[in-house]
């Protein structure tokens, strides 16, 4: 019962495509192990084939000899022998065999109901035992049809004899001639050992070789283990080093390297992103704190009764209406950051930059009537309708803050400048240009930033802004698919250049 549930067990396991012991081995061990087991069954079956042909052509031979013998036999029967001996005894009755006969052969004298008559043998056969013959009457030697058969000795049938019965020419009886089969088998055996040492040799030798082949064709995955070792340490500018083109090797080298490129530039991004992420809270944070620091502190003041006449009470509910008016301005612009940070799809419009500089113009006419302001091409010639593919709120808001940035950060009578038009790539281009102070080539790069201030003295309260305008532009800009730069104007000033692909929805 037990051997029966460990094969039970074994059964199982084979169905799972799991060999027990077999996955404690080393890859180099199951390719050595697999390559030497199909090794030794090549040898089995070429051994099988090479002593199936060797016996069957050593046993023809022997067929030869038996029909040359047959047919002589069934001409010319052998005689008794009557010579009396120079002794004077009595003759002995004993056959002689005729010249010509093969030697080791066994002849027999069949009558035609199959009772032996008598037997002879050919010298080097007297002291075997002779075939164990069948019921070989007229009608059983006619099946035979003079063709061979193999059949035991007589005495206990471990030794095989070759066996022909042929009908003797005179019609009275059957001649049967055998041959042993030991010359056969001694040499098959000994063919058979000979197989057996060379094979266990060449199965050393060969598993000697393919493990150090195997050894050396592995290395390369040595190699990327080292290097899976030294990542999973930390180190993700590790790299397998790359293997032959074409090769299995080198295109998992390839595949592993760009893998782990794309993973390293990922920790990349999710770190920068912890960063700007820390960042954000801790500045989104800091502008919270100056409001409700400034409403708590005025509602501190009017309860401990610093606040005695009404117009100083109208001023403080003024002062708290400003500051939540800025806290909910601050708070939608982050809003609409998260919901940029999550690419929410827009709408996808035709809407023609042209009408949206226009009505910026329209506004900057209205809300600063002392500033000088144009709208052309970039040929400097008259605008021409420019259409992009996005939405058109979002767009105007993009509009909105660059003019609103270059309102608030340049003096009184400042001119303004929009450009809207194609550029010779086929995109369109929105720019937005003053002639104040400018930027530097650090501001230039940081500009974008969320709370970012090019004036960090600046006060919050005299609009200064949050630092979240231009920031909420370049994730517009970038949902659109487009690009916004900033840097220094031709004649001074700062310049705001957005592309966008041009093209209808």
């Amino acid at each position: 019962m037990a051997a029966r549930g460990a094969l039970a067990a074994a059964a199982a396991s084979a169905r799972r495509g799991k060999v027990p012991g077999i996955g404690r081995l080393s890859l180099r061990a199951r390719v050595v192990a697999i390559a030497m087991a199909l090794v030794a069954v090549a040898l089995v079956v070429t051994q099988t084939v090479l002593l199936g042909v060797l016996d069957r052509y050593l046993t023809e031979q022997v067929d030869r000899e038996l029909h040359q013998a047959a047919r002589l036999l069934s001409i010319r029967p052998i005689e008794p022998n009557t010579t009396a001996p120079s002794t004077g005894e009595v003759p002995e009755r004993r056959p002689r065999a005729p010249n010509g006969l093969p030697s080791r052969i066994v002849a027999s004298y069949l009558t035609p109901d199959g009772s032996l008559v008598r037997q002879v043998r050919a010298p080097g056969a007297e002291d075997e035992a002779g075939p164990k013959l069948p019921v070989l009457d007229q009608a059983a030697v006619a099946r035979l049809a003079r063709e061979a058969f193999t059949t035991g000795a007589a005495d206990d049938g471990s030794e095989r004899y070759r066996v022909i019965a042929v009908p003797l020419a005179d019609g009275t009886g059957t001649a049967v001639v055998a041959q042993s089969l030991h010359d056969v088998d001694a040499a098959v055996e000994r063919m058979r050992n000979v197989c057996l040492g060379l094979g266990a040799g060449c199965l050393v030798v060969l598993a000697v070789a393919g493990w150090f082949a195997v050894r050396a064709g592995l290395r390369p995955l040595r190699r990327i283990e080292q290097t899976a070792a030294a990542i999973a340490a930390g180190d993700l500018s590790h790299r397998v080093p790359a293997g032959a083109a074409g090769t299995e090797i080198g295109r998992l080298s390839a595949a592993l390297n760009g893998m782990l490129a794309q993973i390293e530039t990922a920790f990349e991004a999710r770190a920068q992103s912890e960063a700007r992420m820390l960042r954000f809270v801790a500045d989104a944070g800091h502008e919270l704190r100056t409001p409700l620091s400034s409403v708590r502190g005025f509602a501190e003041l009017h309860r401990l009764g610093g606040l005695r006449s009404p117009a100083e009470v109208d001023r403080m509910m003024r002062r708290i209406e400003d500051e939540a008016a800025r806290m909910t301005g601050l708070v939608e612009d982050l809003l609409q950051l998260a919901r940029l940070d999550e690419q929410r799809p827009l709408r996808r419009d035709a809407v023609d930059l042209r009408i949206l500089a226009a009505d910026a113009l329209d506004d900057i006419r209205t809300l600063a009537p002392s500033r000088p302001v144009s709208l052309t091409g970039p040929d400097g010639r008259p605008a021409q309708p420019t259409e992009v593919s996005g939405d058109e709120p979002r767009l105007r808001q993009v509009v909105a803050n660059l003019v609103s940035n270059a309102l608030r950060h340049t003096p009184e009578g400042t001119a303004v400048d929009l450009t809207v038009g194609r550029l010779p790539d086929g995109t369109a281009l929105l720019e937005v240009r003053d002639h104040g102070e400018g930027l530097s080539a650090s501001d230039a790069k940081r500009v974008f930033e969320r709370f970012y201030r090019v004036d960090s003295s600046r006060s919050r309260g005299s609009g200064g802004g949050s630092g979240l305008g231009l920031a909420i532009v370049a994730a517009l800009v970038q949902a659109h698919d487009g690009t916004v730069t900033a840097g220094p104007g031709p004649d001074g000033g700062a310049a705001f250049r957005v592309v966008l692909p041009a093209g209808r929805p």
